[in-house]
């Protein structure tokens, strides 16, 4: 009744002076209280003016002839399609509450929650006319055979009864509350005189000046795993998590090019340079520019969710939370139908049609024409050499270095393989048969060489007895989304594992004579030397018959994602050390202690104590110098430094955050592929089979491999040919006559999302064509 009594008395101060006022010729009913409506309105205009402005200069900068890292990494992570709609209306809602917070404030000279003095209604006509209240109703999933046989692509309706869990473009969910430095939504750290636990935070590049720094001469190689256990990582996690910037690369707030200027104001969340740098002179006009992770629809101003509590800002995860390979096939259905060659009815993924590998495919190009992958003239000298375009995939880094591009275009030819190989035993069966099994097949892949293989190497036999044994079986009731720790801190474990190079090697494992090795900060946004340089056979060689980088506490990072990361000649290059800690400060991730006991690990409370847990006096004394306590190390730094488990490549921290995902993983898959109705207890049997060096052999001109490729060749993982490598027999998938697989040739619209009332798109009309513009 107060707030009644509020809003009545501000509409009437606000009428005189003609702040927020709906126009005459407006609608007043479109929103409960007028000023409210016009608020919305100049809240849209500055959302789509500075997207607009933000699309435009994007283009020009990554069309030019060089490309700055910063416009590289800022393209990389853009939100595109159905997520870019739902930033969008996250964007207007948020804004307009800022506009009417302000303008109250004005009237008022004092702090008030612009929210406080809405009724319920207008907040729910709010969230209706902005979008954001399609992003959080739950949609009618079908019951037809169609929906329990196939996933969605975007998982809509893989849990029933919360049709959103685990979807695409939903929140990261969280383990520990968010600790932002208003409470609300300023990133931790943001104010740098506001204090945590008594002290103040360190700038995140003095942190990895100090800790993180090594030299290429002190790396130190693994003895036990391969740089297939590092890409694969990397390959992985593209399958889980993908955190889109903000689209404007302006302030909402005072126009200010985040790119132009080292001001914090939302997005910008630019990094600072400490005193002494020793590559970036310290100005107050110096920083290494950086975006604010994309908000949640309803999030972090303050307001009230549509459950009635007040709520902090959460960041939206673009792709699935499940191993369902989205980075080959999309997350959002627009993507998945363009990656699909449709000119025939075989169930194919698309492939480039101008060049090939020595005569196998190659991924399709990217239709977006920039210059972002136009980086050959430059680095070979060669003012004639052909420039290509960047490859495009279900996943937008498929560019992002070259061990990882081969990774791509291997799953999309075993995609293809499968499709052809099911024609032929099923001929009945019709394209979306065809792609829909071998997707399924693929998403079986995926979950056998990530829990059997990949990550036994990484969390070590402990957690995997304890936590990721034996199969439970589907539980609903377990929450499968990607935690916000996990996606911006714990599976970031495998930066410290890279290697300052890609390395390439022939058929007999040794270096390749016409196609040496890479410098890795030369293998970014290279796709031609994919096409021009040997194919995909020497850099896959190349990823099982070299080691990994080990992690030790004196040498972390290599300059090539430190000093390097993204430079294109002379341009000033990224640090990835300093972006892995902002972005948890952006996200409000707690601190090292508090996921220690979140684990049910101690929590160092003094130099001895973090010598005892680092097992290593002079690391201990070197973080409190920075941090002065335990509690305030930022997670993914305390998480790395850590000594490893027993059998793993991290530490108990990291092991317990990646177990316990994994474990949400799968057991909250309905499509998990050990979940009896899923497949046949025949079909499971042959699935047992599938090794990752199968899938080399049967793509690649590959003649030899290791029995496990995560290892390091040695005598007891020795090369074998691979004609002695099981097959997967298919003869599982065989359909006896007069059993035709019918009625799956719906609408692909229908097949692929597999719900109804869903209404997804932007409410203002700005979805826009995917693949002609940056979005």
């Amino acid at each position: 009744m107060l707030h009644r009594l509020l809003a009545e008395m501000l509409y009437s101060v606000l009428f005189v002076l003609g702040i927020c006022l709906v126009p005459a010729h407006s609608k007043p009913s479109a929103l409960g209280s007028p000023f409210l409506h016009q608020c919305f309105e100049d809240a849209k205009k500055i959302v789509d003016d500075a997207y607009t402005y933000s699309r435009e200069e994007s283009l020009r900068r990554v069309r030019k002839e060089v490309v700055n890292p910063h416009d590289a990494l800022r393209l990389l992570k853009q939100p595109r399609g159905d997520t870019r709609s739902a930033v969008r209306s996250a964007d207007y809602m948020a804004q307009t509450l800022r506009l009417l917070h302000d303008r109250v404030h004005h009237v008022h000279k004092r702090s008030l929650n612009a929210t406080d003095l809405l009724s319920k209604e207008d907040l729910i006509k709010l969230a209706e006319i902005t979008g954001c209240a399609a992003r959080v109703r739950p949609p009618q999933c079908r019951t037809t055979q169609n929906v329990n046989k196939y996933r969605t692509i975007t998982s809509v309706c893989n849990n029933l009864k919360n049709p959103r869990l685990g979807a695409s473009n939903t929140a990261f969910t969280r383990w520990l509350p968010a600790e932002y430095d208003d409470g609300i939504s300023q990133p931790k750290g943001w104010n740098r005189n506001r204090t945590f636990n008594n002290f103040l935070l360190p700038l995140v590049r003095q942190v990895s000046n100090n800790i993180l720094s090594t030299t290429d001469a002190g790396v130190v190689s693994d003895r036990n795993h391969t740089l297939m256990i590092t890409f694969f990582g990397q390959w992985n996690d593209h399958d889980l998590t993908f955190t889109p910037f903000s689209p404007s690369i302006r302030s909402f707030s005072d126009g200010v090019n985040c790119d132009e200027s080292c001001k914090q104001t939302e997005p910008c969340i630019p990094i600072p340079i400490p005193p002494g740098d020793p590559r970036i002179p310290s100005r107050p006009d110096t920083c290494i520019p950086a975006f604010r992770s994309a908000p949640a629809c309803g999030t972090g101003y303050s307001a009230y969710n549509f459950g009635g509590e007040p709520d902090k800002r959460e960041q939206i995860n673009a792709l699935t939370a499940f191993l369902d390979l989205s980075q080959v096939y999309g997350s959002e259905e627009k993507l998945a139908l363009s990656l699909r060659d449709l000119s025939n009815d075989n169930g194919l993924m698309l492939v480039n049609s101008e060049f090939r590998d020595n005569g196998r495919e190659l991924l399709p190009f990217h239709p977006l024409q920039v210059q972002m992958c136009a980086t050959r003239r430059r680095v070979t000298n060669d003012t004639n050499a052909k420039e290509v375009p960047c490859f495009i995939a279900g996943d937008s880094r498929v560019d992002e270095n070259i061990a990882l591009t081969s990774l791509h275009t291997l799953f999309v030819r075993e995609h293809n393989r499968l499709a052809r190989e099911l024609k032929s035993i099923n001929p009945q069966w019709d394209g979306e048969t065809l792609y829909q099994e071998a997707r399924k097949i693929m998403g079986a892949y995926t979950q056998i060489f990530v829990f059997r293989d990949y990550l036994p190497h990484i969390v070590g036999v402990d957690a995997m007895r304890t936590q990721l044994g034996r199969y439970p079986g589907y539980n609903p009731n377990v929450d499968p989304s990607i935690s916000n720790v996990f996606a911006t801190a714990a599976y970031r474990f495998a930066h410290l594992a890279i290697q300052p190079f890609v390395p390439r090697l022939d058929q007999n494992y040794r270096d390749h004579p016409a196609f040496p090795s890479v410098p890795l900060f030369k293998a970014f946004f290279t796709p031609w030397r994919v096409i021009f340089e040997g194919g995909i056979d020497p850099l896959l060689l190349g990823l099982v018959g070299r080691p990994a980088k080990l992690n030790t506490q004196d040498h972390m990072m290599v300059d090539a994602i430190r000093e390097r990361l993204f430079q294109f000649v002379q341009h000033m290059a990224l640090d990835l050390g300093s972006l892995n800690m902002q972005r948890s400060r952006d996200h409000a991730i707690p601190g090292y202690n508090a996921w220690r006991r979140f684990c049910g690990l101690s929590q160092p409370r003094n130099l001895a104590e973090l010598t005892q847990v680092l097992n290593n006096a002079d690391l201990a004394r070197k973080l409190l110098e920075l941090y002065n306590t335990p509690d305030n190390i930022d997670v993914w730094l305390g998480g790395v430094a850590e000594p490893f488990v027993t059998g793993g490549r991290v530490g108990p921290l990291f092991a317990c955050l990646i177990a316990r995902q994994f474990q949400n993983i799968r057991q909250g898959d309905r499509f998990w592929y050990e979940k009896r109705d899923v497949f046949t207890p025949r079909q499971r049997s042959a699935l047992s089979s599938v090794t990752l060096s199968k899938i080399i052999c049967d793509n690649t001109g590959i003649t030899s491999v290791p029995t496990n490729v995560y290892n390091v060749i040695s005598s007891s993982n020795r090369l074998v040919n691979c004609r002695n490598l099981r097959r997967l027999d298919l003869s599982a998938w065989r359909e006896r006559s007069g059993t035709e697989n019918s009625g799956l040739s719906e609408t692909l619209s229908n097949q692929i999302g597999g719900t109804e009332n869903l209404n997804q798109g932007d409410p203002q009309g700005h979805q826009g064509p995917l693949t002609n513009e940056i979005q």
